[in-house]
């Protein structure tokens, strides 16, 4: 959600490369990022990031309201789920939904230590930190698992072993498909919790680029193409699927745009960046906002559906 965090150079405790500051998945980047070979406009005018002021300024209300409306949204959907549990029918099944509840609930409860983060400087310690990137990639990567075999396949229809043995694998291999952003993530001077300053190609970052490339990039393409094709996926209640997988597209493709600008395959500009981050930041606060629409779109469609037999449609 935030491209930047106000560090001094140096501070990030992996050296010699690119300063990928991040809250939530973002980078930030100094003024001697580039040599003045690459870009000479700099001799004369230094490349400022200008969101970042924007960033302090609005990131901790943003995270503390949308931690909030999830918490509400989620404690309502739990509520209809335990009321009325003869409501839920596939593809939005009870087995499905309550996953998914899990999933926003995870999500946005470590909202409020980040916004704390970003406003006042992490101080629970690398440990913590990385345990934070952990979870929270852990319920994306979930949830984006859940709602592909909610759209393509009856296995949510009822709650038995067969599915029960799914929800356990796809939760495992969230959890799996997790653990390299835990392990590039650690804490600039006990400023905030980021993304340390890995090189671009360095394996492990490479290996979390491409899970988050292809969980929220390549996968809604995928399910699209699908959709496309076999036309009962059109009709089979998955489209809050692609509110979800809608919502985190865009960053999906940021993180793709992020990495052929360090490399070097998009011209590196001044102009480049100053608006690339305003696009990267606004494309991640787009996906956080996930975790209290989706709630709400389910509960949507729940009464959406009671009322098509009642009204003749929604």
């Amino acid at each position: 959600m935030g491209n930047c965090v106000p560090v001094t150079p140096g501070t990030l405790d992996t050296a010699g490369s690119l300063d990928l500051e991040e809250i939530m998945g973002d980078f930030s980047y100094d003024d001697s990022t580039f040599s003045n070979d690459t870009l000479p406009d700099y001799d004369a005018a230094p490349c400022h990031n200008h969101f970042c002021p924007l960033f302090q300024r609005v990131a901790p209300p943003f995270l503390a309201a949308t931690s909030v409306a999830a918490a509400l949204a989620t404690g309502a959907l739990l509520v209809a789920l335990a009321k009325r549990p003869q409501a839920w029918r596939w593809p939005q099944s009870r087995a499905l939904v309550a996953q998914l509840a899990l999933g926003t609930a995870l999500f946005a409860a470590l909202l409020p230590a980040l916004a704390a983060g970003v406003a006042r400087g992490w101080h629970l310690g690398t440990g913590l930190c990385r345990l934070t990137h952990l979870l929270w990639h852990w319920s994306v990567f979930a949830q984006a698992l859940l709602v592909a075999s909610g759209s393509c396949s009856t296995a949510w229809a009822r709650w038995d072993p067969r599915s029960r043995r799914l929800a356990v694998a796809l939760w495992a291999l969230a959890l799996l498909l997790a653990a390299p952003a835990a392990l590039v993530s650690g804490v600039a001077a006990g400023t905030a919790c980021v993304r340390r300053a890995v090189g671009i190609l360095a394996p492990l970052y490479v290996l979390h680029l491409a899970l988050c490339l292809c969980l929220l990039l390549l996968l809604p393409a995928g399910l699209l193409l699908a959709a496309l094709a076999v036309p009962r996926l059109r009709g089979s209640g998955a489209g809050l699927a692609w509110l979800f997988l809608g919502l985190w597209a865009p960053y999906g493709a940021g993180l793709a745009a992020e990495f052929l600008l360090q490399a070097g395959l998009l011209q590196p500009t001044c102009g480049s960046f100053q608006h690339f981050d305003t696009a990267l930041g606004l494309s991640e606060a787009l996906g956080v906002l996930h975790c209290g629409l989706g709630p709400l779109a389910l509960l949507l469609a729940r009464s959406c559906r009671r009322d098509v037999g009642a009204a003749g449609g929604c």
